[in-house]
């Protein structure tokens, strides 16, 4: 047993890894930004824009991840107009490249991130919004020193929700980012694979590292919010 854990352990292809930790980090960093900004535009909406731009915004939330790689390859295809138009007046190819795993991770991943920090927005007493706007103050600087500051705990864990559900995405990448080594193929594209072949060992492999990552990543999140409580509580 243990000899054939070292022997799969030496011959392991760390690409999926790579390939996974980069995309996750990507996508983090664009859903963090354009979370935060939607989630705090959506604010001000009015009761029906407001509740059809949410809907469409938690779509990927509640639908099957296939449907939206299939959505993808609808619009992104070089067969249909829009791929066609990208690819020959930009030389932009999304289906089956890396780009393209990152933007389909990115969808399923960004809800994560635009809910709970719609959350957080929502959490903050308007009263204080109110008292900063009768003081002159511009909106950007509210949004800066009031708004953002006071939804730390809410933002930070749709970060990490955003990372988790991108690390993990294997629905719309496989479909519209296909399984090329060393390229497209991540952590559950290679779960998915080698199971298939009975290789079980190196699924098993694949899983612990997935769970340890995770783990520390959840372990950061509660070290920096525990904190943050315990100086509230001692208060």
């Amino acid at each position: 047993m243990m000899n054939d854990l070292f022997t799969t352990l030496g011959s392991l292809d760390w690409s999926p890894l790579f390939v996974t930790l980069k995309t996750a980090v990507v996508v983090v960093i664009l859903s963090f930004f354009a979370g935060v900004f939607v989630a705090y535009k959506v604010m001000f909406l009015g009761g029906r824009s407001r509740a059809l731009v949410d809907g469409l915004l938690s779509l990927p939330m509640v639908i099957p991840p296939t449907v939206a790689g299939f959505f993808l390859l609808l619009l992104f295809s070089l067969r249909r107009p829009l791929g066609a138009f990208l690819y020959g007046e930009f030389n932009i190819k999304l289906v089956q490249t890396w780009t393209g795993c990152v933007m389909a991770a990115f969808i399923i991943a960004f809800p994560m991130m635009y809910r709970n920090a719609r959350a957080a927005f929502e959490q903050i007493d308007t009263d204080i919004y109110d008292a900063a706007k009768t003081l002159g103050i511009s909106n950007r600087r509210i949004f800066w020193t009031i708004i953002l500051p006071n939804s730390k705990p809410g933002i930070a864990s749709g970060t990490v929700l955003c990372f988790a559900r991108a690390m993990g995405e294997y629905g719309a990448t496989s479909m519209f980012a296909g399984n090329i080594a060393k390229k497209t193929g991540t952590i559950a594209q290679e779960i998915a694979y080698v199971v298939k072949d009975g290789n079980y060992m190196k699924a098993g492999i694949w899983t612990v590292i997935v769970l340890i990552i995770s783990f520390f990543v959840i372990y950061f999140l509660n070290v920096v919010l525990s904190k943050k409580n315990h100086k509230k509580w001692k208060k």
